[in-house]
């Protein structure tokens, strides 16, 4: 009885040590990759790398029709954990200008949103638009942009039906 509780139990650690350096050495399915790779990207669905989401951005860089260089948000830093991840060379981050889904909105990566105060009607729909939350306020009240948590995306300035809100630089 003793020989046999040994027996099954080596067999068990050999089989635990087989699956270990399996799931080490065995290449990773893509939806896991992509996964990582939407980890390495900030997540907050604002569109400035012309997908709508990182998900799909980040399927189209597992996919390789995507360059790694179009999240402003994330940075150079993303940049280069992206570079770092897939083994791919570290590009500078493109200008949001050169993403379509930003195109006719002249930003920069240092340019962030204000409201004009005197002009805010309070309808809320700039704040359902920011993917971020930097703009609170109340329905019927003025609302204003918390400078720390804007990226400059823009997603703001289409939905405003008083044309309020415009892009100012952050280090004006």
């Amino acid at each position: 009885m003793v020989t046999g509780t040994v027996v099954l139990s080596s067999l068990a650690i050999a089989l635990a040590i087989g699956l270990v350096l399996c799931s080490r050495y065995m290449a990773q399915s893509e939806d896991s990759v992509v996964d990582e790779v939407e980890r390495i990207l900030p997540r907050i669905q604002c569109a400035q790398c012309g997908y709508p989401g990182c998900r799909p951005y980040a399927a189209a860089i597992v996919a390789e029709s995507a360059p790694l260089n179009l999240c402003p948000p994330g940075g150079e830093d993303t940049v280069r954990r992206l570079a770092r991840f897939l083994g791919r060379d570290a590009a500078h981050l493109a200008s949001p200008a050169a993403v379509a889904g930003v195109a006719a909105v002249p930003a920069s990566l240092d340019d962030i949103a204000v409201i004009d105060e005197d002009l805010c009607i309070g309808c809320n729909l700039c704040v359902r638009a920011c993917p971020v939350d930097a703009i609170v306020g109340v329905h019927q009240m003025m609302h204003t942009v918390i400078t720390d948590h804007c990226t400059g995306c823009a997603l703001c300035l289409p939905p405003c039906p008083v044309d309020c809100i415009s892009l100012t630089p952050r280090h004006a």
